[in-house]
């Protein structure tokens, strides 16, 4: 039932939400909106029931909780999941697997923990985010026709 990221955009600023409302906005169960609400983070408008939070209030709170993990990453660091924090690759070294033609991801090692960190990138920002890393690009392979030795199961003489 849940998605893992709620599009402040939807909250409409001036209209007034329900706790089941809300719940549907974000693709969430009630009881989490109820558990906003009571840790204060999600301010409601009075305590009268039924409870009614206003969208500017509900955009705002969705906006920082969005926004509370984020980090900017430096250049040669790749963020670690399991340690929550940004690393250089072990080694300083890290290999580039493309995702699409312009795109991919920087793949290496964490230090701490050995786990496999990953970092989306541009290839034209490449070098942007490189820093001190040594990072491998992967080799096109060859075509058949640009081979030296011909193919040896050929029946041509």
């Amino acid at each position: 039932m849940g998605t893992r990221h709620q599009n402040p955009q939807l909250a409409k600023i001036h209209r007034n939400y329900s706790v089941e409302e809300v719940a549907m906005l974000c693709g969430v169960h009630k009881n989490t909106v109820r558990q906003w609400i009571k840790s204060g983070g999600l301010s409601v408008l009075d305590d009268q029931r039924p409870m009614l939070i206003l969208g500017r209030e509900l955009r705002e709170f969705l906006t920082k909780k969005k926004t509370k993990n984020k980090c900017t990453l430096k250049p040669g660091e790749i963020y670690c999941v399991r340690c929550r924090t940004p690393m250089s690759p072990d080694g300083d070294m890290a290999d580039y697997e493309p995702l699409t033609e312009i795109q991919g991801n920087l793949i290496g090692i964490c230090p701490r923990c050995d786990s496999m960190i990953y970092r989306r990138i541009s290839l034209a920002k490449i070098e942007l985010v490189r820093g001190q890393l040594a990072i491998t690009l992967p080799q096109a392979l060859l075509h058949i026709n640009e081979r030296a030795k011909p193919s040896v199961n050929s029946d041509l003489k």
